[in-house]
């Protein structure tokens, strides 16, 4: 077989995207159409930018999920292939079986593995991370920012305090210092998941109980539930059988989390739940004057369904665009992990190992690091359209 021509190499890599195509089609279609009924996120499609940085993200959402199901790669991420290091893209495989694809579209790399494939794989090393730490760094941020704006006085000082004095170190090397070998062999990252990872539990009965407590039989049935159930998940979450905190039996420890995602997982959650606690402290401390406070606090409300139910609502606005960068940031900052070989497994296909591995020949071979440096750096775009077209929209309101 010969080599394929550049444009060969497009029109096969946009058949093996076929299925995210369709799955975008179809999300951004139905999304149009009932757009009247979807909020803010309707809005959206009132945006050109927003709806440019919303099929971005949407893209390699799609990607992630198809490609962790093997619809989309071409070859094992990990699989190297003799004779096919560093080859350039378009390279007939050497060796192929009729059940093989025929084809390295974007080449191999140093160590024979399909640039593609890993291309593909590594959004999901970002999808399974990014967003979830970013949404438990909020979960920290709502739950000590609200009361820290309402009340006011020495809780209020502690705690800005605290974030101030996390916010005083550079996010990189705070985050880099978190994940080096010596840190994460004292435990601490173990310890501090323990900490953070109740504060969703917190959020979640909190905002039941403020909502029902005039309903006592429903709210208890409700808050049972979700401290049995999110409990369980919060000790096999933190739970290590060979680390530093064998919480759970192993007939009960629901999942295993890999020390490298944990640790990065918390670094996440630590670096940015400061930023988040500032953004809500400050919103309450506007907030809280309104008028539609005082009338709740005349109703004889209580104050945390005054922050939850009132404040709250009013502040989504700059906390979902927040939300949208600081998943960007995220993703830089697992990218930067990454290209510094700290925080995932060596062999993991993430975007920055990928262009680490890549760089070391980039002046001869470049095929290796441009794609997943375009993929982080289209990502990234895409979030920051997407966080423009909300801030446009929410200010409308």
């Amino acid at each position: 077989m010969e080599a394929l021509s550049g444009l060969e190499i497009a029109l096969r890599m946009m058949i093996q995207f076929v299925p995210v195509w369709i799955a975008l089609a179809i999300a951004l279609g139905l999304s149009w159409h009932y757009k009247r009924r979807l909020g803010l996120y309707g809005k959206l499609f009132d945006s050109g930018i927003g709806v440019i940085g919303l099929s971005i993200v949407f893209f390699w959402i799609f990607t992630a999920v198809f490609g962790l199901f093997d619809l989309i790669v071409t070859h094992d991420a990990l699989k190297q292939v003799s004779g096919m290091k560093n080859k350039v893209p378009g390279t007939p495989l050497r060796g192929a079986t009729e059940a093989d694809y025929g084809y390295y579209l974007l080449g191999g790399d140093n160590l024979a593995r399909d640039v593609f494939s890993r291309m593909i794989k590594g959004s999901w090393e970002v999808v399974k991370i990014a967003p979830l730490a970013t949404i438990f760094a909020f979960m920290v941020g709502i739950v000590l920012g609200l009361p820290a704006g309402y009340y006011g006085g020495k809780f209020d000082t502690v705690l800005s305090f605290l974030a101030n004095l996390i916010l005083a170190f550079p996010v990189i090397l705070l985050f880099y210092l978190l994940v080096t070998p010596e840190i994460v062999e004292t435990g601490l990252p173990s310890y501090m998941a323990v900490v953070l990872f109740l504060f969703p539990i917190i959020f979640v009965v909190v905002l039941l109980n403020s909502r029902f407590h005039t309903q006592p039989s429903k709210r208890n049935v409700m808050v049972a539930i979700t401290i049995v159930s999110m409990g369980w998940l919060y000790l096999s979450l933190v739970s290590d059988q060979s680390g530093a905190l064998p919480i759970l039996p192993s007939w009960l420890d629901g999942f295993d989390v890999p020390g490298g995602i944990l640790v990065v997982f918390v670094s996440v959650v630590f670096v940015n739940a400061p930023t988040v606690f500032r953004i809500v402290r400050g919103q309450t401390l506007d907030l809280k004057s309104r008028d539609y406070v005082a009338a709740a606090q005349t109703r004889g409300e209580r104050p945390w369904y005054i922050m939850l139910w009132e404040i709250l609502p009013n502040a989504r606005g700059p906390l979902i665009v927040d939300f949208c960068l600081r998943i960007g940031y995220t993703t830089i900052l697992l990218g930067t992990l990454g290209f510094f070989g700290l925080g995932l497994p060596p062999e993991s296909p993430d975007w920055g190992s990928t262009i680490n591995d890549g760089r070391k020949l980039l002046s001869i071979y470049p095929h290796p690091a441009l794609p997943p440096a375009i993929a982080l750096l289209s990502l990234v775009l895409g979030l920051n359209l997407l966080a423009d077209g909300l801030r446009e929209e929410s200010l409308k309101d």
